[in-house]
This record gives structure tokens, C-alpha cells and sequence, in this order.
């Protein structure tokens, strides 16, 4: 296991973490239809919603010094801050320079409801509702076209062919280059397929987040569709930065999260630990080891790091400098094993969503 020189930050934690992000050279292609993309993309969520208060400025900078290393896939959410998180990256985009911006892909979820209050409250995927959720998403992101459109959780209500139906028309129309999945299930991906190509599967995926190996990753695999991996880091829980006795926001989703409750925590952090043994062992940071072990688990798979800073960036980026040996991977196994995870991934209310977990 290597690392490539000034991509790992000082063990000394007085020393400034560094804000200049290594180049991204290397490049994945989302399943057999979909685009060739960095081969770690940027997850811009929360820079806007559910893990507190975020920096506007400091996001922006974070996006512009992503695409300044070579990063090209942006990915969002239309109700992350309800249309802010689009904008956001509006904004980002039309200050960036002209190659950096032509060279973005922009990767969109829609679907879900929202209160006032922010609450959600459900999900639709009606034909009629997945076209206006998209003529709005184009008008906050200042595009004319979305590269990959995904509903965010399957509507119990529309079978998927006809929400993937829905998004195949928007392609037909140049509106949407490529359809996307989000947390579901084989059975379902395999309708999905069975409409139009799905270029790739959105679904969490981290060392203690295994649950698709089992059916789903071997039939994407089978149909030839990608995976964007989101919260390889667990939403900062494996990162080697989150704290024992750290407070969360009101506005931070953390505090409802099972695996940062009470004992789990505990629990979860003590994995981390035995983790982070490993990864200072071969002169790597936790979170370089965690993202390393995830772009080690096939070509096809495209972790999404929620950077929201310019440190965490470099920081991250850095992770696609190693290279495991089997011997490294075994020891990361082993000090993380599948199904050593304390706690759900999800409240209970929002594992009832998740068609991937059905």
C-alpha cells in the first residue's frame, strides 16, 4: 500500500491540513452505457442540507478545486436545501473556467417531497411529476441538459418502468443524457433494464455499509450497469475525524442516525480505531484508507466523496494514489469486518424507503 508524496495529512494536529488537491488522472466508465468519468466524483449534499450549517464560500471554493484536479462528476439531489444545492453548483459552474465547466457532468436525484419545515414526506414518481421535477432542476443548474437523472428512492405507488419510462423520454427529448437507479433492490433494477439502459446504480457502499454484495452488485455486474457509491465514508463516521464526544447541530441528519447513537457510536468508533492502526501503519489517513478500499473493489464502482471543504478534498483525492495489495486489503477486512457495523444505516422510517433493503 502506497501513497503518493504530500496527499497525506501530518500526524501532528497542529499542523494545517493541506488545501491543494493532487491531480485526478484516472477515469472510470459508468457501466457500458453511461459516461467515462474521474474516478472518484464529488458528492455536494452537504453543502447544503442534513449535516448542519455549511460555508457557502468555502463550498464554492471546494467545487472550483475539485474541477481544478481533474474531478468531473458532480452529484446532487433537487431537494438537497430545496433547489439550494443546484444553484449552489449554478453558481460554482458559471465562475469556473470554460474547459473545467464543459468538462462537469452533473448528476441529479429527484423525487422526493418536502414540507416547509423540511420534513419528507414521501416520494413520486408519476411520468408528468418526473418531467417537472427536470424542467426545474435545468433551470436552478443553468443547463440545458442533466448527464445522469435518477429518482432518489423508488415511488411505492408508479411501478419503476414507468418512472425509468419517464426519464427515457427526457433522453429521447436531449433533455437527460443517462438514466440512473438509486437504492434499489435486483428485482428491480432488472425492470428498470428491461425499459432502457441505466448507465448506473446509486447505493451506499463503505466498509461497514456491505449489503450489496450479496444479490445487487452481481446483477448490476450481469446488466453492465456502474456504481456511484455514496457515503464510503459513512457520513464522516469512518473519516478518522468524527469525535466520541462531539455535539451535532440541530439541522445535523447525524443526530437521528442510528450508527451515531449512544453505544453504537461507541461501538462504530472502536472499529475506526483498529482501522486507523492499519492505515497508519503504510503512512495513509483513515479516510484515504477507507475510499482506497472502495475504488479496490471493482473499475465499475465510482465512490462519491462529500468533501465540503478544500482540506477534506486533497485529503480524499489522495486516496487515488494507493494501491492495495491482497495482503492489505485482508488486513482491512480484518480490522473492519462485513456486519461488524452497530446500527442501521437509516431510521427506521427511512429504511422503510429503500427498496434496496427489501
Amino acid at each position: 500500500m502506497t501513497s503518493a508524496a504530500n496527499t497525506t495529512p501530518s500526524t501532528d494536529p497542529a499542523a494545517p491540513a493541506s488545501t491543494t488537491a493532487p491531480a485526478v488522472r484516472a477515469t472510470r466508465t459508468l457501466g457500458t452505457t453511461g459516461p467515462r468519468v474521474s474516478a472518484l466524483g464529488l458528492g455536494c449534499m452537504g453543502m447544503s442540507a442534513l449535516y448542519g450549517d455549511a460555508d457557502r464560500g468555502e463550498s464554492v471554493a471546494t467545487i472550483h478545486a475539485a474541477l481544478d484536479a481533474g474531478v468531473t462528476l458532480l452529484d446532487t439531489g433537487d431537494f438537497y436545501g430545496m433547489g439550494h444545492n443546484e444553484l449552489l453548483i449554478n453558481e460554482a459552474l458559471r465562475n469556473a473556467p470554460a474547459a473545467a465547466r464543459e468538462q462537469a457532468l452533473v448528476s441529479v436525484k429527484f423525487g422526493a417531497l418536502r414540507t416547509v419545515e423540511g420534513a419528507f414526506t414521501g416520494y413520486d414518481g408519476r411520468p408528468a411529476a418526473v418531467k417537472n421535477f427536470a424542467a426545474y432542476s435545468l433551470q436552478r443548474l443553468g443547463r440545458d441538459h442533466i448527464d445522469v437523472y435518477r429518482i432518489a428512492r423508488v415511488d411505492p405507488e408508479v411501478p419503476i418502468e414507468e418512472t425509468v419510462g419517464a426519464i427515457a423520454e427526457l433522453v429521447e427529448a436531449g433533455h437527460v443524457r443517462h438514466i440512473g437507479l438509486s437504492e434499489v433492490g435486483a428485482e428491480t433494477i432488472r425492470r428498470a433494464a428491461s425499459v432502457a439502459p441505466i448507465a448506473d446504480l446509486q447505493i451506499e457502499y463503505s466498509l461497514i455499509s456491505r449489503g450489496i454484495e450479496e444479490s445487487i452488485l452481481p446483477t448490476v455486474r450481469e446488466l453492465g450497469i456502474g456504481v456511484t457509491a455514496y457515503g464510503v465514508l459513512s457520513r464522516g463516521l469512518i473519516s478518522g475525524h468524527f469525535e466520541r464526544d462531539r455535539e451535532l447541530a440541530a439541522n445535523d441528519f447525524r443526530g437521528m442516525s442510528p450508527r451515531f447513537q449512544g453505544d453504537n457510536l461507541a461501538r462504530n468508533l472502536d472499529l475506526v480505531e483498529r482501522l486507523r492502526k492499519v492505515a497508519e501503519g503504510k503512512g495513509l489517513s483513515v479516510a484515504q484508507t477507507a475510499i482506497a478500499w472502495v475504488l479496490a473493489r471493482g473499475e465499475d464502482i465510482v465512490p462519491l466523496v462529500g468533501a465540503r471543504t478544500r482540506a477534506r478534498l486533497a485529503e480524499a483525492l489522495g486516496a487515488l494514489e494507493v494501491e492495495l495489495a491482497d495482503e492489505d486489503l485482508a488486513a482491512i477486512e480484518e480490522a473492519v469486518p462485513a456486519g461488524s457495523a452497530a446500527g442501521e444505516r437509516y431510521p427506521a422510517a427511512q429504511m422503510a424507503h429503500l427498496d434496496s433493503e427489501h
